[in-house]
């Protein structure tokens, strides 16, 4: 990627991402990249900014699906959902080592900034 000159990078949610997420991280600012990330975790590990579901939503969600099933209900009468709460994260410290500054219309609209 350093050597194409790509600026930016959207790294998809997944074990492997998640659990290698401060490699990920510091390979990302030691290439200079910007880099998103779909799980908060990532942002945490020094990431640049994430941008996915809210996944304590989405246990809370499921455990509401359980208490249905154990309280009767058929699992093949209950509706599919979709995700309905999502999370922006930014890494402000990430930021200013790649030399990015972050409007204030997006740091406003972030559920949580990392200083």
């Amino acid at each position: 990627m350093a050597r194409e000159n790509v600026g930016g990078v959207f790294v998809m949610p997944a074990p492997v991402t998640t659990s290698q997420r401060a490699l990920l991280a510091e390979l990302a600012l030691k290439q200079r990249l910007a880099t998103i990330f779909g799980a908060k975790e990532n942002v945490v590990a020094g990431g640049l900014m994430s941008y996915g579901v809210d996944r304590n939503d989405l246990h809370r969600r499921a455990a509401l699906y359980i208490d249905k099933i154990l309280k009767g209900a058929k699992p093949a009468d209950l509706p599919v959902e979709q995700p309905t709460k999502f999370e922006l994260v930014v890494n402000l410290k990430t930021a200013r080592a790649l030399g990015i500054e972050i409007p204030p219309t997006l740091l406003a609209r972030a559920d949580e900034v990392i200083e």
